[in-house]
Formats: structure tokens, sequence, C-alpha cells
């Protein structure tokens, strides 16, 4: 409960600010003011908001609000929902391939100077990314693996040229992007165990200090999921993760779950997305999981976190994945895990891999600046 004295200063600054407000404003315009609608909070705490305006922010770029206009105005096909035929998830796949990431893949292979491609790793596919001409000199014994975002259900071998090629570009260093199973086909902790497998065939190749792994999206997650599956099967730590456009918890949930959906999709935000228990989602990759499972969400045990390498944490302010990064973020401190938190204002999730957009560029370098400075130490 908050108490009597910081409920009266918040009023004082709310009426101070409201009354500075009128003071500018002509006596004509007051008098003509109608009467503002009420936020109304009921006996659960839920927060009713009338309609309101929101204009896009103005510390983004043009091109941003270019993009974020076309987002809103042509949102991303909807998730299959959890009753959904595999035929469903194949189609939106296929939605998601043709109408979102075979533009980027083209323009990213126009900005971009990179060879791709591919190899069977204990078992596992993985595109493999590196700059033209060959890796920096000081990465001739580091790697980086991406594990796609794609809500645990697509983003193999078409989001993963997404997220690696500009960081295989830019950060002059080799990045392999792992196929790893994903549902409606498998169930956790399937991804997990290829993660882990895959990580157990590179450390006969390089020291575990020389190798990142990084995530947007699902990919952030399982990022997450991936170091706790590590502890477990007693696997040494790599030398820096990133979790992106995600926390190290199970779904969406907080304030960003409601908050965003209309802000960056111009759509209402769905029901609670964290159930206890995924039970009534057959076919999910999480179905039948708790939340409170540190193996799927490792966010939740403290003790998990401070054992965690060199974390750095991305989000925006639009995103409705940032509750989860804030929390996320807070609870490695917490731990007393070393983690680094960047959001981006007025942006959307997915936001750093659009190769159009100047924020994009200040995020990667971001990235990869932060790996260059923590592997091999």
């Amino acid at each position: 409960m908050v108490s009597a004295p910081r409920c009266l200063i918040a009023s004082l600054a709310l009426t101070l600010v409201a009354g500075c407000m009128q003071h500018a404003a002509p006596a004509a315009q007051q008098a003509a003011a109608p009467e503002r609608p009420k936020v109304v909070v009921d006996a659960g705490d839920t927060v009713h908001i009338p309609p309101i305006a929101v204009p896009v922010s103005r510390f983004i770029s043009p091109e941003a609000k270019t993009t974020l206009h076309e987002i809103m105005t042509h949102p991303y096909p909807p998730i299959p929902g959890p009753h959904a035929p595999l035929e469903d998830y194949q189609k939106g796949r296929e939605a998601l391939n043709r109408d979102v990431y075979a533009p980027m893949i083209a323009r990213d292979k126009a900005k971009y100077a990179v060879d791709l491609g591919s190899e069977t790793i204990a078992g596992v596919y993985a595109d493999t990314v590196t700059p033209k001409g060959g890796v920096a000199l000081a990465n001739k014994d580091r790697i980086l693996v991406n594990v796609h975002g794609g809500a645990f259900y697509n983003g193999a071998r078409t989001e993963s040229l997404v997220e690696s090629i500009p960081i295989a570009a830019l950060g002059k260093i080799k990045v392999i992007s792992l196929d790893y199973r994903e549902g409606p086909e498998y169930k956790f902790p399937a991804a997990s165990e290829d993660v882990a497998a895959v990580y157990r065939e590179l450390l006969k190749h390089y020291k575990s200090k020389n190798i990142g792994i990084y995530g947007c999206s699902a990919g952030g997650t399982l990022t997450a999921e991936a170091m706790a599956w590590f502890q477990k099967e007693k696997l040494p730590n790599p030398g820096a993760i990133g979790i992106f456009c995600a926390g190290g918890v199970r779904g969406i949930a907080g304030d960003s779950a409601y908050i965003a959906p209309p802000l960056a999709y111009a759509q209402m935000p769905p029901p609670p997305m964290m159930p206890a228990v995924d039970a009534q989602e057959p076919g999910g990759y999480f179905a039948g999981t708790e939340a409170v499972d540190p193996l799927v969400s490792p966010a939740n045990s403290l003790s998990i976190l401070a054992k965690f390498p060199p974390t750095l944490i991305i989000s925006a302010s639009r995103d409705m994945a940032l509750s989860a990064a804030l929390f996320t973020h807070t609870q490695l401190l917490k731990a007393g895990a070393h983690a680094e938190l960047y959001v981006a204002e007025g942006l959307w999730h997915g936001f750093l891999f659009d190769p159009d957009l100047p924020e994009a560029q200040d995020a990667l370098a971001v990235v990869t600046k932060f790996f260059d400075h923590h592997l091999g130490k």
C-alpha cells in the first residue's frame, strides 16, 4: 500500500502540472474545455483507461516513423491459436517467410558483405554467416551462436539470417544460427537440448569464454533457458549472452503486454498471456510447463541467475516484451550477475534487426561492442 504522504505528494504534483497548463491557456479555452474522462480503478486494482490519443514519439527517426506507420496499418500475420491444427502453423510460417523475412533478408544482403553457408552440428542444422574477407584477427578463435526468434514455431533459416547477417558483418565474426526444434511438432525442452548439443560440440573447437550466444524474442528467452539448461548439464558458461526483445520468462506478461499492442500494432491486447500452467495450449511449444519452473523461466530463480555470464538485454518502449526484459535485468542485478540494459524509445518488438533504421544501427553497435569486450575475458 502507498502511504498517505506519498499519495499526497503525487496528487499535488499532478495538480501543479494541471494548474500550469490551465494558466498557460486563454480564459476562453478554459471555460469551454469539456470534462476529461476519468480513469477507473476497480476492486481488483485493474485500471480501466478511457480512449486516449498517443502521438508517435518525437525522439525517433523519420525512418522509424515510416516503418511504425507501416506496421500499424499492415500488422504481421497472427500467431496460430492454441488449438490450431498443424496446417495453420505451416501457413503462418509461409506468410511470415514471404511477407516479412524475405524482404528483410534481401535488404540485409544488399547492405552487408557476408558469405552464407550451412553445416550440421551435433545433428542440428545451422546457417553460417561470415564477413567477406574473413573474420577479424581478434575473432579468429571466437564464435557467436544465434538462436532465432519466431514465437517458438517459426523463423528457422529465415529470421535466423535476419538476426545473423548484420552482427557477422559489423562485428567481423562468424555467426551460426541454429534450426532448433520448435512447436507444435516438438515440446519443451527440445530447443534447450539442441542448443546444449551444439554447444558441447563447439567446446571441442572453442574455449567456452570465446563463445557468445544471443537471440531475439523467442530466441532471447531460449538464450536464458539455455543458460539454466547448461547449469543442469554442468556445462561451462559461454563468455557472454544477449537476450534481445525478450526476458528470461516464459510468455509475455506485465504492463507492456497490454500497452505495447495498441501502440505498436494498433491492436487491442489479448487476454492475460502467462497462465501458471500451459495445459490449455496443446499446440504450443510450452504445453504443460509451469511458469515457476526455472528451466522454463530462469529469471524466477536468483540462484540460477547468479551464475549467468555477462548479459546484454535489449528492448524498446513499445515492445510487448519490455516488462519481461526489465524484470529479468532487475533479477540479474539482484542475483549479483553482470547485466546491461538498452531500451530504445518509441520503437517496437525486434526493431534492432530492421536494416533501414538508424536506431537499429545504434543498437547493433552496442551488441558488437558488448561481445567484443566480454568474449575471451
